[in-house]
């Protein structure tokens, strides 16, 4: 693909897409949830498949939930051939992503390690690299010294409390710009005639005859041939206005960021055994984070003691940061599925599409899921990559278990 003469920032001044205070009164298809799935399936659904007549409805502001609230790895090493396939889809889009939305996404792949601190890691470890190569995944799988060599600041000496025997390694990872990713997806979408409704907020899904028919928002009642909803921890309340319940629990993540600091972190690592993950962004912070909070909740904020916890385990891997300074802190709301695998595809309900249940993995797979989304409602039939995940997986027991692999919090 020939690429654009200029790939835009948000520095070039141009308003990047219009908003519409008001949407019409009828839609062929109404996606409910303005972050970056939500976002990049109205992009697919008009340059795949020629639809435009799309709302994107969202309460807030565009991307302001939990596409503002995550930590931005993006990574395809999982277990199952299920999710290596999806999330594998998702990175080798992520690799040409800024040429086609002609948009810089600071889109970098420094690479993620996975380490391993005792004999069950490394078996596990080394399962889990067998298992992507055998789907095309980029895996190997490395001693202490070589996960030195990637990642100097490491302390992989024989004599710490958690010792670092080994690493799965993905050189084809990284990270990007959450907001710039969110940004050019909805700047494609309304170049393509996709309508943007930020402050709207869904209050009801009209259903007659088994069909959905349209939804009401606090903006007044939109008529919908489809109704497509992607509102992450809220997705089992929008659901429920359908009277669809869903098998998902919602959970705070909560994460952090330091002062600016030169560059001493050049790839990404992930712990289980002492909980944290941490990279460094493109200005210069420590973006780090653990494992989700266990009381179900719908907050956004932080809590002293899960921070505390979480700096105690970056030192454990990085004495170096015993001297930075946190910035500030934050939680997002993330949906949790019984099997740790999330739930993409059409519901009882007819004209009626779910995406949901990614826990802490949405943002790496949003070119992938936006894709195969927009495939699953343009033809009323699941993408062979999002076919596994459907809904009546937890009825027939053909569940797809990413527990270990999904990591930390991943």
């Amino acid at each position: 693909m020939t690429g654009p003469a200029h790939i835009a920032g948000p520095g070039d001044g141009a308003a990047l897409w219009r908003g519409l205070a008001e949407p019409d009164a009828s839609y062929d298809v109404v996606i409910v949830g303005g972050g970056g799935h939500g976002i990049a399936t109205a992009y697919y659904l008009a340059k795949n498949h020629g639809i435009t007549n799309v709302a994107v409805l969202e309460r807030g502001w565009l991307a302001g939930g939990n596409m503002a609230r995550n930590t931005t790895i993006i990574r395809s090493n999982y277990l199952w051939d299920q999710s290596a396939g999806i999330y594998e889809h998702a990175l080798k889009l992520w690799e040409g992503l800024e040429e086609e939305l002609g948009y810089r996404l600071l889109f970098s792949q420094r690479g993620v390690l996975n380490l391993a601190h005792s004999l069950q890691d490394v078996r596990d470890g080394v399962r889990r690299v067998n298992a992507n190569r055998l789907n095309g995944v980029d895996a190997e799988w490395l001693g202490p010294e070589q996960v030195k060599e990637i990642c100097p600041i490491v302390d992989v000496r024989p004599d710490v409390r958690y010792p670092v025997l080994g690493a799965t390694y993905q050189p084809r990872a990284g990270i990007a710009k959450h907001d710039h990713v969110a940004w050019g997806y909805a700047r494609a979408a309304a170049a393509l005639g996709v309508h943007f409704v930020e402050h709207c907020e869904v209050t009801g899904i009209e259903v007659s005859g088994g069909r959905v028919q349209a939804v009401r928002t606090t903006r007044g009642r939109v008529a919908a041939g489809r109704v497509a909803l992607s509102a992450a921890g809220h997705s089992a309340v929008v659901a429920g206005m359908a009277g669809l319940r869903l098998p998902v629990q919602s959970h705070t993540l909560q994460a952090l960021v330091s002062e600016l600091l030169e560059p001493v972190h050049p790839t990404v690592v992930m712990s289980n055994a002492v909980h944290v993950y941490v990279s460094q962004a493109h200005k210069g912070e420590l973006v780090m984070g653990a494992g989700i909070d266990a009381p179900n909740s719908y907050r956004r904020r932080g809590a002293f003691h899960i921070i505390e916890r979480q700096m105690a385990a970056a030192l454990e891997l990085f004495p170096i940061f015993a001297r930075a300074h946190v910035l500030r802190t934050w939680g997002g709301v993330v949906d949790v599925t019984p099997d740790a695998s999330p739930i993409v595809g059409l519901t009882p309900v007819g004209g009626l599409y779910v995406n949901c249940g990614w826990g802490t993995g949405g943002f790496k797979a949003t070119p992938g899921v936006g894709r195969c989304y927009a495939h699953t409602i343009a033809n009323d039939e699941p993408h062979p990559l999002n076919a596994p995940f459907d809904l009546e997986r937890f009825t027939t027991g053909a569940l797809v278990d990413e527990h270990g692999a999904a990591a930390v919090a991943h």
